[in-house]
């Protein structure tokens, strides 16, 4: 029975000794596992490249905010084309086949565009709660080149707090003996230990999320108030259309702040409990489970463009005008005005 069950089991490497199994699935499932990832890289990269290519053709759109924005779309961008396919390939074949160096540049930017990624959101979130609660000040004091130097310090931060945490192998010291017991050839994984599991959840989640969830709360609350205030003016003058317009627009941005926290929260808690939590039980979280719950993670850069992009009436305006007039050479005068 054992004998059956070697020969029908797949090695990555099988003239390798100590290599890694394959991941036994049917080719259909396979097949399917590719299609979906493929669509997800594909909505990442090119959802992204449209938030780009806007606000660099646009100047309308070159704000303090938009440029954060656009900021957070390269590390997506960057996120869906450099690391993603990688990511498939493992997690469908359960195979690493490019080697040590490559699998630890790999590691190194996956975590570099996921912590750039979540400083950008929180960076949303500081620039919103200014421009709303303090709108006086907001426009004194955070201008582009303001901005520019925060998404600096976000970029070099990322690199170099991801890059040297990976090659230097600190998160995994005091496991030494456990790696040796659980790694086999033509595996890329980046072990944490337990000091460096709550590090990460505390960095990469908890920080984050504390900044976004507290500040989304006061906007939130300050909204209701104007949207409160601006209802109760309205009358069947002039006066009292525009205070009602104002109103809806201020409970539409509300909802969209409350989708930002809502995709965030649904997209990286599986993932941050699941690797904070793991080193403390050994690592009994099974491969499959953890590698379904980094593409989870991932997803949320699929949905930024969506959700800081397709719910602006202005983003809408340069999608159009984008597509009309360089996929569908669609040139009247019109479709080139952007307002």
């Amino acid at each position: 029975m054992s004998f059956n069950e070697t020969e029908n089991i797949l090695l990555c490497y099988p003239l390798h000794s100590d290599s890694c199994p394959r991941a036994h699935r049917l080719t259909g499932v396979k097949v399917a596992m590719y299609a979906i990832m493929l669509l997800i890289i594909l909505m990442t990269v090119f959802g992204n490249l449209l938030i780009i290519i806007s606000i660099s053709h646009f100047k309308q759109l070159q704000s303090p905010t938009h440029l954060i924005v656009q900021s957070l779309a390269v590390c997506d961008c960057l996120l869906g084309s450099l690391v993603m396919p990688y990511s498939m390939v493992r997690s469908v074949e359960g195979c690493w086949f490019l080697g040590d160096v490559v699998c630890k540049v790999h590691s190194s930017l996956d975590l570099t565009f996921c912590m750039s990624s979540l400083i950008h959101l929180s960076l949303i979130s500081i620039d919103r709660y200014w421009a709303i609660c303090d709108p006086l000040k907001y426009k004194m004091r955070i201008t582009n080149d303001t901005v520019t130097v925060f998404i600096t310090f976000t970029w070099i931060f990322s690199f170099v707090y991801s890059f040297s945490v990976v090659f230097t192998g600190v998160t995994a010291v005091g496991m030494e003996t456990l790696i040796l017991q659980m790694i086999c050839f033509g595996a890329c994984a980046v072990f944490i230990n337990k000091e460096w599991g709550l590090i990460s959840f505390i960095l990469s989640f908890i920080i984050p999320g504390a900044i976004m969830s507290s500040l989304y709360i006061i906007i939130f609350n300050v909204v209701k108030k104007h949207a409160k205030v601006l209802s109760e003016k309205v009358s069947v003058t002039t006066t009292g259309v525009n205070s009602q317009s104002s109103a809806h627009r201020e409970r539409k941005a509300a909802k969209t702040l409350a989708l930002v926290m809502a995709v965030f929260f649904l997209c990286w808690l599986p993932f941050s409990i699941a690797a904070a939590v793991d080193p403390f039980l050994k690592f009994v979280t099974p491969g499959v489970v953890f590698e379904a719950l980094v593409w989870f993670a991932y997803f949320n850069s699929t949905c930024n463009p969506l959700i800081y992009g397709f719910f602006y009436p202005r983003f809408q305006k340069a999608f159009k005008t984008l597509i009309f007039t360089y996929i569908f050479k669609f040139n009247h005068s019109h479709t080139l005005t952007f307002e």
